[in-house]
């Protein structure tokens, strides 16, 4: 992985993409790392856009996007990480379920199950609900997959802070132990002909333990944590502001060394073949009670918002 050191002209590093990328940085010479995540037409865009969801539901999504992106990125094998919210029964708010998925080859998905009553219902009360509101008493989960043959891990803690970056910030301090800070942020902004275009980004930073070699690395920790608490959400969705003017932004009296970009694009593992597959292992009593007037079975992806018209002879 090569890197480069940003100094007094960020916008020459050829590798500071500005959008639909994920890239780890180090700030130079100091036990901190961090990963910055910036989303726009190839990724959150056309995954909001397909579901038409309230802006406050869109916007929750595209920063679970983020997030999702901003861990899985430092995945070492081929996999994928998968972020699931949701609230508990009886105890939940509008949002029941919301889930993304960030493979290792750079491609995201994700979606929201929504109660469209309950959420019309919370808006007519609180028209800029928050986190607690959305979801209710819930749960955050992160799920590790390393592929059909290795055991999955799952990571769970009680759904709690103001934020999602806030949520996800106490699962790592309590399931990992890692001091870790987020900032995340996702908007309807405009294009360059004024059309409607969802963006997203986000940077996070943790802290690398002290040792015998680091000594304590507390004072620093506090120190980058003081400049990375100064990011704001404007910065992190600018699709003109690179990710190496960002940085330099934020790090410029330290250094900061921003690692080579890797680009994030959204792809759906729906197909015919699997569609076809799950359907058969309903059996051909339920497949037939699936079967609508027309004479097919319809199966909309969650995802994707792909239907797929299959024929009950298909199934045979």
């Amino acid at each position: 992985m090569t890197s480069g050191l940003i100094k007094s002209d960020p916008d020459a590093d050829p590798m500071a993409a500005a959008e639909d990328i994920v890239a780890a940085f180090q700030i130079d010479g100091e036990p901190v790392r961090g990963r910055i995540v910036r989303l726009g037409p190839a990724t959150v865009d056309e995954i909001l856009q397909r579901h038409a969801y309230p802006e406050c539901v869109a916007k929750l999504l595209g920063e679970l996007l983020t997030l999702s992106a901003l861990v899985g990125a430092s995945l070492k094998f081929e996999g994928k990480l998968i972020i699931q919210v949701q609230g508990e029964n009886g105890l939940e708010g509008p949002i029941r379920f919301m889930v993304a998925e960030y493979r290792t080859n750079g491609a995201l998905r994700g979606y929201a199950n929504v109660d469209a009553l309950g959420l019309e219902s919370l808006l007519a009360q609180t028209p800029n609900p928050d986190l607690a509101s959305l979801i209710g008493s819930g749960l955050f989960a992160m799920t590790v997959d390393q592929g059909e043959d290795m055991d999955r891990y799952q990571g769970t803690v009680a759904l709690e802070g103001e934020t999602l970056a806030e949520a996800a910030s106490l699962y790592f301090a309590q399931s990992e132990q890692i001091p870790t800070r987020i900032r995340m942020a996702c908007a309807l902004t405009k294009d360059a002909k004024g059309r409607g275009l969802w963006r997203a980004g986000g940077a996070l930073i943790q802290q690398v333990a002290g040792d015998s070699t680091r000594g304590d690395t507390t004072l620093a920790w506090d120190h980058a944590s003081i400049l990375f608490e100064t990011l704001e959400d404007r910065e992190l969705i600018d699709g003109e502001l690179s990710s190496g003017v960002l940085l330099y932004r934020l790090f410029h009296e330290d250094g900061v060394r921003l690692f080579e970009a890797k680009p994030i694009e959204t792809a759906c593992t729906c197909s015919a073949p699997r569609i076809l597959s799950l359907l058969k292992q309903f059996g051909a009593e339920a497949a037939a009670e699936m079967v609508e007037s027309d004479g097919f079975i319809r199966v909309r992806c969650e995802y994707c918002n792909k239907c797929f018209d299959i024929r009950p002879e298909e199934l045979l």
